[in-house]
């Protein structure tokens, strides 16, 4: 058996795409975007050596963009095979790729207006809205600790991973000449304080072990610090004004921050101000999170119990076309705006920074991970000027960074979902992340459990 990663490798935390073969099947284990800067998402090409019309099935830990991004590039270009994964990470997979095509045609229809050439070849974008829509009839839904057969040698089970709503950690066991290994990819492993998921759950045994490696050198502040720091900027702009611009990953972060102002507001007597989830993608996203409540934890059971939802809509209000949020740039505050994309690359956040970065009582939050090369990440490095559709724009907003709101494990909880597995001694493939994160991770691998994790680069073949 033979693994090849085609992303989120060699320092690479986005693209996440690994082609496991043996003698008899061929099937891809996630299949994502590069995302961040030019440099990131230049590598968004079909994966060489990954013929489309060859692989059996793709199965998916879960929906974010660099895991699922380039599933309708191969279907482009020939897959024609069953998509396996939770029915909520098949849902939300999808709305999530109808989002990805519309914003790459209007970006190839931007790009093709303003330096297209005579004789040229006219931009493409990498795949369209029929490439998203013929996955439908290619998604297969299972459900966790369900073992599935996915070929003739590959069987596959999935558990909670704790990422977000039906993310999956998935087991591959692989029969060859009566012999059996088994494959452990962690997927986006979620820090057990997040609220409204469920912890992620561990798996006991494998032989391989690609393991997500995000936040490999360093522990989040605690999540209820976290949230304090955040309600005191909520309660500064209640009593004075101004806006709260959140740069927001649609499906999680969204519905995570929803849920604790729902909280503060129906716990505290602070007074409340408009909440705006400008972003369709997250609106859509809200009502799959809604028809799936049997999947979120016991302090989301509690809350709703004492009446915080459904989220009153006095306050909690959805901004679904261009012209409802081009008309929050008139609002004087106080008030907060939810909206993507989540690393500033792109999405009507950056219309909302562009008009509000040079106000002193704006407040930008930043809740989540940015990708080296992004606009978010600029903001959290503290630029005194950036760029915004050509211009520079000064930054005299206040900038916070949240990184205890983040969706991926910290340092501590991811050696302790390793640590299931360490008794078994198996090889450790360290992803998803840049390189002094994993190589802090493998250091502490190597001193508590007596393994040197693996670093591979982008293209590397792993032989098991």
């Amino acid at each position: 058996m033979k693994i090849k990663l085609f992303g989120a490798a060699g320092g690479e935390v986005t693209g996440s795409c690994y082609l496991v073969k043996t003698e008899k099947s061929a099937i891809l284990v996630d299949c994502g975007m590069f995302q961040g800067g030019k440099d990131s998402e230049a590598k968004n090409l079909l994966p060489q050596g990954a013929r489309p019309g060859e692989i059996d099935a793709v199965l998916l830990t879960h929906g974010h963009l660099d895991h699922s991004g380039r599933i309708p590039l191969l279907i482009k270009h020939g897959f024609s095979g069953p998509i396996y994964s939770t029915g909520p990470t098949l849902e939300l997979t999808q709305i999530i790729l109808e989002d990805s095509a519309r914003l790459q045609d209007a970006d190839a229809e931007r790009h093709n207006r303003k330096y297209w050439e005579p004789g040229e070849p006219l931009f493409e974008p990498l795949y369209e809205p029929e490439h998203v829509e013929a996955m439908r009839e290619l998604n297969r839904p299972i459900e966790f600790e369900e073992i599935v057969p996915i070929t003739v040698d590959i069987t596959a089970r999935w558990v909670e991973a704790g990422h977000m709503l039906g993310s999956g950690s998935i087991e591959v066991t692989v029969t060859e000449e009566g012999k059996k290994k088994v494959i452990a990819f962690s997927g986006d492993l979620g820090p057990l304080s997040l609220p409204l998921l469920r912890p992620f759950e561990h798996f006991q045994s494998a032989d391989m072990v690609f393991m997500e490696s995000t936040y490999g050198d360093r522990d989040h502040k605690s999540y209820e610090e976290t949230v304090e720091d955040f309600f005191k900027i909520v309660r500064e702009v209640s009593e004075i004004g101004g806006k709260i611009l959140i740069p927001t990953f649609a499906i999680g972060r969204a519905q995570q921050l929803m849920y604790h102002m729902a909280e503060l507001y129906n716990t505290t007597t602070i007074k409340p101000f408009p909440i705006y989830l400008d972003s369709p993608m997250a609106i859509r996203a809200t009502d799959i999170y809604r028809n799936h409540q049997d999947l979120l934890d016991e302090e989301f059971q509690l809350l709703k119990q004492k009446g915080a939802f459904p989220v009153d809509e006095r306050y909690f209000i959805s901004s679904q076309s261009p012209e409802n949020s081009k008309s929050l740039n008139e609002l004087k505050g106080p008030c907060m705006i939810l909206a993507g994309a989540g690393m500033c690359n792109g999405g009507r956040i950056l219309h909302h920074l562009r008009h509000n970065l040079r106000d002193p009582d704006t407040h930008v939050v930043i809740v989540g991970f940015q990708a080296q090369g992004s606009l978010g990440r600029k903001l959290v490095d503290k630029h005194p000027i950036v760029r915004i559709f050509g211009e520079e724009i000064p930054v005299v907003a206040k900038v916070h960074t949240l990184n205890g709101f983040s969706a991926h494990a910290g340092q501590s909880e991811l050696l302790e979902w390793f640590s299931f597995l360490a008794q078994a001694k198996p090889r450790v493939a360290l992803v998803h992340g840049e390189d002094k994160a994993r190589s802090a991770l493998a250091k502490l691998i190597e001193e508590k459990f007596g393994i040197r994790p693996e670093l591979p680069e982008i293209g590397d073949v792993i032989e098991i």
